[in-house]
């Protein structure tokens, strides 16, 4: 009777064991999947306690034993996610040689400053966004990829990218200038020199656009007309840029007082396009200064109707008009809600 005891319990010993090596020591405690962000010079103890918030652990015992068997003391820092149900050599292996999940970065063309770009990609990453900041601000960095401080947020088009947790400044630039040139391909670097521009004009330009309407099916016309002010040698007269160059993008009416800001942005007072984008444009709007229609505009105004569209025109006497019209149009809303 000893002896079947000894060996029962010989076998139940060797069977957890193997269990918690190969099929399960680690159960989620609400069945689901949870994610750690390890960082440097965590310890193996340091894991246990992040772990056993969210996990029942069979063995610690078996656990640490599994450690040192595997030559595992402390793990890559990086970003995990394991599964609900995960034994210690998935767990172990995967801290050992640093197989991380990765994370997803993304932003839009809601991104205006290099500030709030710095933040937003950030938000997943080690990377903290005042170093990220000093590198969209590096001149001398920035050369390697033809861009300055001003212009570097062309670099990150708005999309959803996966990277991983640990990725370095240096990589994440590498990898968003591949993004880049995959985007900038061959057709629309062509689209651009016919139109006299290069990638990173066009971009300007498609920021531009964005700020000047709500409306995407006036986009097109827009980058028309912005076109042909720029081959003119014209004033953009641009709002957005002004807005851009104040400081102040909810700005509703332009006064005179914020068309006499001295600013590169300012496109009132400064001609030819500003030095980079007044926000992270998207690449449809890209798209759109790159197959802009032919017209003769020159102009837009609002629409009285109040609509949200525009009134375009390629006479200056034209725009005048409209203008009155709208302009009146205003006054009277004024008037009637002061009443």
């Amino acid at each position: 009777m000893i002896s079947l005891a000894i060996v029962g319990t010989t076998a139940y010993v060797a069977h957890s064991y193997i269990w918690s090596l190969q099929v399960q020591n680690f159960a989620s405690k609400v069945n689901h999947r949870n994610s750690y962000a390890i960082y440097d010079g965590t310890t193996i103890e340091q894991v246990l306690d992040m772990i056993e918030k969210d996990y029942d652990i069979g063995s610690h015992m078996y656990f640490r034993l599994h450690a040192r068997l595997m030559n595992f003391h402390y793990p890559e820092p990086g970003y995990y996610t394991f599964d609900s149900i995960i034994s210690d050599r998935e767990i172990i292996r995967r801290l050992k040689i640093g197989e991380q999940t990765p994370v997803k970065i993304t932003w839009n063309n809601a991104i205006r400053t290099r500030e709030q770009l710095a933040a937003k990609v950030t938000g997943n990453l080690r990377i903290d966004s005042a170093t990220l900041l000093s590198y969209l601000e590096n001149d001398t960095f920035l050369i390697q990829y033809g861009m300055n401080k001003e212009n570097s947020r062309c670099l990150f088009i708005p999309n959803t990218y996966e990277v991983f947790w640990t990725i370095t400044p240096e990589q994440l630039f590498a990898r968003m200038y591949n993004e880049y040139n995959t985007f900038w391909n061959a057709e629309r670097r062509a689209k651009a020199e016919k139109l006299g521009l290069t990638p990173i004009q066009v971009a300007i330009i498609a920021s531009i656009i964005e700020g000047e309407s709500r409306n995407k099916n006036e986009l097109p016309l827009i980058a028309s007309l912005y076109l042909n002010r720029v081959r003119k040698g014209m004033l953009l007269q641009a709002c957005p840029t002004v807005k851009y160059a104040v400081g102040d993008f909810k700005l509703r009416r332009i006064l005179y007082s914020h068309l006499q800001t001295d600013s590169p942005y300012n496109t009132y007072k400064t001609p030819g396009l500003p030095p980079g984008p007044i926000s992270c444009p998207n690449p449809q709007s890209i798209d759109y200064v790159l197959n802009a229609p032919e017209t003769d505009y020159l102009f837009m105004c609002a629409n009285p109707a109040l609509d949200g569209t525009h009134i375009f025109s390629s006479s200056y006497r034209n725009h005048a008009n409209a203008a009155a019209q709208y302009h009146h149009m205003m006054d009277t809303l004024n008037t009637s809600q002061n009443n």
